[in-house]
């Protein structure tokens, strides 16, 4: 499948985005022919993390949140990492940024603590999502319904649990990019 034409938005804190839950995703769009722009809180480089607390890789930053456009992309990604999750939401413009996407009806893709951002957009009540399981209780407070599956679409939402879904998680991207 060829998405030459799309341009995804690829979220990332300064640290403590979980790498797998970052490299994968961007490595199936990239090999999709999707254009990936790394969008950070800061311009400088980003580190990753695995299992929340080892070191990982350094991510370029391409842009920062502050220099985005959301109709200047065709789906946004929002990978997890306790750590990373919880600096995401923490920003104005991010939860900002996210609730145009799920506003528009554009592609939003979350996976394992990465639903705290969507929970802060306050655009959940009626929706149905997965994420890691300490998360439900929160999902489960802002209106929407938690279940225990490893991908789930509802409408232009994508939500996974845990790097364990990754494949179903990026398999499930790619379908919404596609239409």
């Amino acid at each position: 499948m060829s998405l030459d034409a799309k341009n995804v938005a690829l979220l990332i804190a300064p640290r403590g985005t979980e790498d797998p839950e970052f490299t994968k995703p961007r490595a199936a769009l990239e090999q999709a022919g999707v254009t990936v722009t790394v969008v950070g809180l800061e311009a400088d480089d980003a580190q990753t993390v695995n299992n929340d607390l080892d070191p990982a890789s350094t991510i370029k930053v391409d842009t920062t949140i502050d220099e985005v456009d959301p109709s200047d992309f065709d789906a946004v990604v929002v990978p997890g990492g306790t750590v990373g999750a919880d600096k995401l939401r923490s920003s104005p413009a991010v939860v900002t940024f996210v609730g145009a996407f799920l506003k528009a009806g554009k592609p939003v893709a979350a996976i394992c603590h990465a639903p705290w951002v969507l929970i802060e957009t306050g655009a959940l009540r009626g929706r149905t999502l997965t994420s890691y399981p300490t998360v439900q209780t929160d999902v489960r407070n802002a209106g929407a319904t938690w279940v225990d599956q490893e991908v789930v679409v509802d409408s232009n939402l994508v939500t996974s649990r845990n790097p364990d879904d990754l494949p179903a998680f990026c398999s499930a991207i790619l379908k919404q990019l596609a239409g």
